[in-house]
């Protein structure tokens, strides 16, 4: 038995601080001591913690199966040995022994209040990451309280937690300074173990969000944003449509003067945005998905999910872009292998293609 006025006093106390109810205290002091106490008597030993608040008592049982032959010397005892403390006992009742608690008097007040902290901190982390699970895949505003060479550390409102901007998440090109304020998008993702909190600016789903912030239509779902490809810092294509008659999802997005898309664009500059409107014929959301160059026609072949697309001769930089990045994103939007050919270059196949089938003949 352990007794103390002043070690309960001090319990009550911060229990009564971290709003904890006597069977969580009871709990957690279970939680940490009986391992402790297992390590002295046993790993497979039977412990039991009882807080008697009224005497400031704190008693500690181990329990023993009685057994003919003993296989187990932490949870079981024999019956000779049993009836030694208590002739009546019989197989298969279970002796109940009180350990003495005496020698780990001060170990267990000064494990009290530890483990009631570190209880409390883990209370306050786990409210704060219910706070942030309700909010990931959502749009914060938070403030720059660190910059530590590449990686940004955040203050996210309304969460005792740390946001992490690390290089991969920021779009190159931007640079910010402590005590700014940015738009970032929450993972879902979460490090339960150092209560961090990891955040993008790069991702694709942070430009989808910044959408849903400045497109009330996309909010009410008359806008849908069917697909989005994104490289950070360059070029981003959204593909949007609309079943709600009388709504044009392309002008919901570009808003009254462009002032829409002129918001999104603040916020990712000197990125560029296409917005592609959706089509259910794959030809067409293929030639859509090249934009801003024209297309003059496109080739599929649907079992390979595989396209080539004929474009003008003065427009095939345009359509594969610099180091191939708009042909790319074209690829990520629809899913289907893009390959862009000139009008000149695709007839020019034609023709040694049939000449091949031709001879071939």
């Amino acid at each position: 038995m352990f007794q103390s006025k002043e070690a309960f006093a001090a319990l009550n106390q911060m229990a009564g601080e971290r709003n904890m109810t006597r069977e969580e205290i009871k709990a957690t002091l279970e939680e940490a001591m009986v391992p402790a106490l297992k390590k002295i008597y046993g790993e497979g030993s039977n412990v039991r913690l009882e807080l008697n608040y009224d005497r400031n008592q704190v008693r500690c049982f181990e329990f023993k199966h009685i057994v003919e032959d003993v296989e187990d010397w932490d949870s079981q005892i024999s019956l000779e040995e049993a009836q030694e403390i208590n002739p009546k006992l019989k197989v298969g009742d279970i002796l109940e022994n009180e350990i003495n608690l005496k020698e780990f008097g001060r170990v267990f007040a000064i494990t009290m209040k530890q483990v009631l902290n570190q209880k409390a901190r883990d209370r306050a982390r786990d409210k704060a990451l219910e706070e942030i699970n309700a909010r990931a895949d959502q749009i914060v505003t938070a403030k720059i309280n660190k910059i530590d060479r590449d990686t940004y550390y955040l203050e996210i409102p309304g969460s005792n937690l740390e946001g992490i901007l690390n290089m991969r998440g920021q779009i190159p090109g931007q640079v910010h300074k402590e005590g700014d304020f940015l738009k970032v998008y929450i993972n879902p993702v979460v490090d339960d173990r150092r209560g961090e909190i990891y955040c993008t600016r790069s991702s694709p789903q942070f430009v989808r969000a910044l959408f849903d912030l400045e497109v009330p239509e996309i909010g009410r779902e008359e806008v849908i944003v069917k697909a989005i490809a994104r490289e950070a810092g360059y070029r981003t294509k959204i593909c949007v449509h609309s079943e709600v008659p009388n709504i044009d999802p392309i002008g919901s997005c570009v808003g009254n003067k462009g002032s829409r898309i002129q918001n999104v664009l603040a916020e990712i500059g000197p990125e560029k945005i296409d917005l592609i409107p959706w089509s259910d014929d794959p030809l067409e959301f293929i030639a859509a998905s090249l934009s801003p160059s024209p297309v003059l026609r496109v080739e599929a072949n649907e079992a390979e999910q595989r396209a080539r697309v004929i474009v003008p001769n003065d427009k095939l930089s345009l359509a594969i872009g610099r180091s191939g990045l708009n042909v790319r994103l074209a690829a990520k939007l629809t899913g289907w292998k893009i390959d862009v050919k000139s009008e000149e270059k695709a007839a020019q196949e034609d023709a040694d293609n049939m000449e091949s089938f031709t001879l071939g003949g």
